[in-house]
């Protein structure tokens, strides 16, 4: 009888199905047992070739071969691991060898890269398919018991295919095409161009907001105060003259209020639901400070190393109702830090069921991210580990609680003809909230409460009521620019992509798609700073001059959510079996040559930056210096501004007048930009959302709001160290 290759992603996946099938003698790239041979893959051991391999004539980059649209892409072995490739080969191809076992990641991704190997190497065995949500020994043997025909997966492997090559027609024409016509190294692709679009739409907003006053008026009626809003439908709390709020303040001085609104309701606030990857992102990433990056990495080590979480890299945030004893017995297994948790999340010993946690309808590849049914031992975790394992076991437990409920007290005071809103919240029953979201929660700062909104529980008030305004306080504000992005939002906003399109029922298609899938964003995050699109400050994420520049110069088309969520909604189409790939592939290359001709004859005349170039035997970066416009310098009077990618310089010979543009950043101020350092230069100062710039007597300055010490301020004059 012949033997049975297993195929995993991973040589510790591998190691893990080995024990559990019994293969323990070692072979070459391999582990055999009486039954079974498992080897692996090293992640993608074949991929698609480039243009020049599969022609010389795109070897040279030119319009006169663009657009590129082979009728077949052929597939070729990844040099750095072409060991490993042919080991896996000959053992897939080996005579002793009746069928194959797919056990790469259940998602498709995964798919991909069995597949690739199975078509590369000219296999045609039968193979099964095993698809499993945790890597316990348990969760391995139930896998094996229900494995599944490879055939059940083929719309899963077309979906994939069809990805794979979408990129890679989009990638390599759109690059190619405004690579030449910019005369610089432009990386555009069919996700990550419409991701840097989320960037620059964000750092335009900044850039161009332009803010305004506003005042808000408060009343006090001894036992409570109210804020004053104009009696409309939609209500609004903001005065935009100061004097209006002035002549209001005068009316209702010493003035009788009647109670003419007095409400109380009681409100329910339910649990969060458990996590999918996104979610967890953007969790880590407010809570921890993980970059998405960080937190795929890290959740997928807990689920290979430690077998401590469920598969990661899904998009559902439900579990199927066969789940329920095992939750129940996974409650049980957390570790003893946890226990005391336990029994507000199993009353009575059971699991309180709802459609927000257990709902078949919205399992997808794979059921919400949750701890294994397994004792684990946090003293074995990398400190980042325990830190988010610690927020999945306790979103585990929070989901189960029960909800919060709260008395809401709405009371509306009318004196005069003006109104006064009060509100007030009083919590009933804690409920969820008795479960931190972290085990030691970093001290948050307290809120101050909104005007009219009190902390307190407000005086028992019926309509009718009378009170005497004993005095007033008005409060200068203004409106502020919207936040630069993070990982966390940034990821809300490619989940979202599409929910800002006027066609409704293209909202509708395309919920659930957005941009990319859990398992990709992170690394579309990473790969737009890689490329230079995108910096990281902090904890922060901007658009760099050249990322808006692109976004400048390509077709709407292109950096539009709108179309890349048509396209991962007509893989999930091609998956489900609901869509033609060869429909898909046709709209592929006809949206190719559209962004070669585009770029050819349509794009507007930019100048990019020149590339920046080597220098030195360490290679540091520099870039040329270009004149910023209309700059005088602070120091001298006499010279200009020029600007390279690190700083402003004086243009003067003998003036050392220098502004890093990172100079404030430690003290939590701003990047200077060259908009932001002709603004300084003209104002000498400059209130932002986050504080006060400022340029004084050859040094610049940034004080934090409501600080009167600066927390950074650097000198202008640049003396170099002998």
């Amino acid at each position: 009888m012949g033997k049975i290759v297993v195929v995993a992603e991973k040589p510790s996946v591998g190691r893990d199905i080995a024990r559990v099938l019994g293969c323990r003698t070692g072979g070459d790239g391999c582990l055999i047992g009486e039954k079974y041979i498992v080897t692996w893959a090293v992640g993608h051991l074949v991929t698609l070739m480039e243009p020049n391999e599969i022609d010389p004539k795109y070897e040279k980059w030119s319009f006169a071969t663009l657009p590129i649209l082979p009728e077949t892409i052929p597939l070729k072995v990844i040099s750095q691991t072409k060991d490993q490739y042919g080991k896996v080969k000959k053992l897939i191809n080996d005579k002793e060898t009746d069928s194959l076992i797919c056990a790469t990641d259940a998602g498709r991704e995964g798919e991909l890269i069995f597949r690739y190997i199975y078509e590369k190497a000219g296999c045609k065995k039968p193979f099964q398919r095993l698809w499993i949500s945790s890597m316990t020994d348990e969760a391995i043997t139930e896998g094996f018991r229900d494995i599944r025909p490879g055939a059940d997966y083929d719309g899963l492997y077309e979906s994939a295919r069809c990805r794979s090559k979408a990129d890679w027609l989009v990638g390599m024409n759109a690059s190619r095409a405004f690579t030449l016509k910019y005369n610089t190294l432009l990386s555009i692709g069919r996700v990550q161009t419409p991701t840097l679009a989320i960037l620059v739409k964000r750092r335009k907003e900044i850039e161009n907001f332009k803010p305004e006053g506003f005042c808000t008026l408060t009343a006090d009626f001894g036992d409570y105060s109210g804020v004053y809003f104009s009696d409309k439908l939609d209500p609004d709390t903001r005065l935009k003259q100061k004097e209006d709020a002035e002549a209001i303040a005068e009316a209702v001085k010493n003035k009788t209020g009647t109670v003419i609104q007095a409400e109380t309701a009681r409100k329910k606030e339910a649990p969060p639901q458990l996590y999918d990857l996104t979610s967890l992102q953007r969790d880590a990433n407010k809570m921890l400070g993980f970059t998405a990056d960080k937190t795929l990495k890290t959740a997928q080590s807990l689920y290979e190393k430690h077998k401590a979480l469920t598969y990661p890299r899904t998009d559902s945030r439900y579990l199927p109702p066969d789940m329920i004893p095992r939750v129940v017995q996974t409650m049980k297994l957390l570790p003893e830090a946890y226990q005391k948790y336990v029994p507000g999340a199993l009353p009575g010993g059971k699991l309180p069921v709802s459609k927000r946690t257990i709902d078949q309808t919205k399992v997808t590849d794979h059921h919400a991210i949750i701890p294994t049914a397994k004792k684990a031992d946090p003293s074995k975790f990398s400190e980042d580990e325990r830190k988010l394992f610690d927020m999945v076991a306790r979103r585990l437990l929070t989901a189960f609680y029960p909800w919060c409920e709260y008395d809401a007290t709405k009371i509306i005071t009318k004196v005069e003809e003006h109104t006064f809103r009060t509100t007030g919240k009083v919590i009933v029953t804690n409920g969820w909230h008795d479960v931190p979201p972290l085990e030691n929660p970093p001290k948050a700062r307290k809120k101050p409460p909104e005007e009219g909104e009190s902390e307190n529980p407000l005086p028992p008030l019926a309509e009718g009521d009378i009170r005497t305004v004993k005095g007033t306080r008005i409060k200068e504000d203004k409106t502020k620019p919207p936040a630069p992005h993070t990982d966390a939002s940034l990821l809300a906003a490619m989940e979202t992509a599409g929910k800002e399109l006027d066609d409704e029922e293209l909202v509708r298609q395309m919920k659930g798609s957005g941009i990319g899938t859990p398992a990709t964003r992170a690394a579309i995050i990473e790969r737009l700073l890689k490329v230079g699109y995108a910096q990281r400050r902090g904890k922060t994420l901007n658009a760099t001059d050249k990322g808006v520049m692109l976004i400048d110069v390509v077709p709407g088309e292109l950096s539009s959510p709108e179309l890349t969520g048509r396209w991962e909604l007509a893989l999930h189409e091609i998956t489900d079996g609901e869509q033609d790939p060869g429909r898909f592939m046709d709209g592929i290359a006809r949206m190719s040559s559209f962004l070669v001709n585009y770029a050819r004859e349509n794009a507007a005349s930019v100048a990019f930056p020149e590339e920046e170039k080597r220098y030195g035997k360490k290679g540091s970066r520099r870039t040329p210096a270009v004149p910023l416009q209309g700059a005088v310098c602070p120091i001298c009077g006499r010279g200009g501004m020029r600007e390279n990618s690190h700083a402003f310089s004086c243009t003067e010979k003998g003036c050392n007048c220098t502004i890093w543009k990172d100079c404030l950043q430690k003290g939590g101020g701003p990047a200077i930009t060259g908009k932001l350092l002709l603004l300084l230069l003209e104002k000498k100062q400059l209130q932002g959302s986050t504080g006060i710039l400022m340029m004084k007597e050859g040094k610049i300055l940034f004080y934090p709001n409501g600080s009167e010490v600066p927390s950074v301020e650097r000198s202008m004059i640049y003396v170099k160290q002998h």
